[in-house]
């Protein structure tokens, strides 16, 4: 009981170092979200953090309003991606775990 135990707990620790390091890796990727086919492009860090917001000179001329919705589109489209990304990315690192469905570590 006592090495079942202690196998666990190094399990846990080396659980949490990859963990530790798969944000890391994450928090340096850069993924990118667009619209109007990739007329406004969005470049995000994986902590979510925006690093570049790219604008087709051709949509300076076109209404507010639309830019304004193609932007937020874009920015949508690269937080789902980031998400996805993120889950993906740490998917790998639970598995073996035998968590019970629908519970969810906080990444």
């Amino acid at each position: 009981m006592k090495g079942g135990l202690g196998d666990m707990m190094k399990k846990a620790q080396e659980m949490q170092e990859n963990m530790q390091k798969a944000q890391q890796e994450l928090a340096a990727k850069e993924i990118s979200g667009e619209s109007g086919g990739g007329l406004v492009q969005i470049t995000m860090r994986g902590t979510h953090e925006v690093n570049s917001v790219r604008i087709d000179s051709s949509l300076m001329e076109e209404d507010k309003d639309m830019l304004e919705d193609l932007i937020a589109a874009a920015m949508n489209d690269a937080v789902h991606k980031v998400a996805k990304t993120n889950q993906d990315s740490m998917q790998g690192l639970t598995e073996g775990l035998n968590l019970p469905p629908g519970f969810k570590l906080p990444f």
